[in-house]
């Protein structure tokens, strides 16, 4: 039998109809609409979004995802600009970009992903930018051109555990690959995060493993959430997760250096982005080190 999700408490105030109306106005997409996300009404209640760049439709048919795959449309020239005033108009000062795959663009989106960083910036420079970035196949260079755009955090997730990611990824996505792009992220010098979704079939010595491999990469925060099934088009939860263990996974990530971990059932990539971003720039002064300006 499927696993029944957790009871959600929904409150709509201001704050939400503030978020809501400007994205609709702008013509924004957002990831806490296109994916479903369970956060939507705490994060938006609380001000905060995390905008989803180049479109709704992804290239790319990943079997665990609920994002609408399809060919794309042409990218928006002005939506670097566009979604700078969003950020602007909304006063955050913490904002999370992400994006569909486009493999259909030659750098995959990494350019208009650092245009975006860069119009953030120019209005308001304080505020703290993680982008939630796709593999760009693992080229390099365009790791590198988003990881040097001026943002604080770099975000890319492996999303499962090494044996089934043949299964649950598209087969233009790796493992390997996906530890590659966040290990090239660290050697810029920003913030790097990650994040598993239990409940796909894994054992939990995968991710245990899993885990070690994205330390070993250098990655600083970590999120570990349960996979809820979004329709029957996608795989059937196989494991629903006990608080009790994901709290003995984050007991886990603690002791193996991570400076945050995320490990919640309906947690998601950006929820608690600020509080996770500001633990990890602590441990880091903590152990003498620094992070790019």
């Amino acid at each position: 039998m499927e696993a029944a999700k957790p009871r959600l408490r929904v409150r709509i105030n201001d704050s939400y109809v503030k978020v809501a109306r400007l994205v609709a106005g702008l013509g924004i997409a957002t990831v806490c609409e296109g994916a479903l996300c369970p956060n939507i009404f705490t994060c938006w209640g609380e001000g905060t979004a995390t905008f989803m760049i180049m479109g709704d439709t992804c290239t790319r048919g990943c079997r665990f995802c609920y994002v609408k795959k399809g060919v794309p449309e042409p990218l928006d020239p002005l939506e670097p600009y566009k979604v700078a005033l969003a950020v602007d108009a909304l006063g955050l000062d913490y904002v999370t970009l992400t994006s569909v795959d486009r493999d259909d663009l030659p750098d995959g989106g990494a350019s208009h992903f650092a245009a975006t960083v860069r119009a953030i910036k120019r209005l308001r420079p304080d505020t703290i930018v993680e982008a939630l970035i796709p593999d760009f196949q693992g080229v390099e260079e365009h790791v590198r051109l988003v990881a040097a755009s001026g943002l604080e955090v770099l975000a890319h997730n492996i999303e499962t555990v090494e044996r089934l990611t043949p299964l649950v990824r598209d087969r233009r996505a790796g493992y390997r690959q996906s530890l590659r792009v966040l290990e090239i992220a660290k050697e810029e010098g920003v913030v790097t995060k990650s994040s598993i979704l239990l409940g796909l079939g894994e054992d939990k010595s995968e991710v245990i493993e899993a885990m070690r491999d994205l330390r070993s990469v250098g990655v600083d925060i970590l999120v570990l959430s349960q996979y809820y099934r979004p329709s029957r088009k996608q795989l059937p939860v196989a494991k629903r997760y006990s608080l009790s263990e994901f709290r003995e996974l984050a007991e886990k990530g603690i002791r193996m250096g991570f400076a945050y971990v995320v490990a919640h059932p309906l947690a998601r990539t950006s929820f608690k982005a600020k509080e996770a971003y500001l633990a990890a720039v602590r441990r880091v002064e903590a152990e003498g080190g620094g992070r790019r300006a």
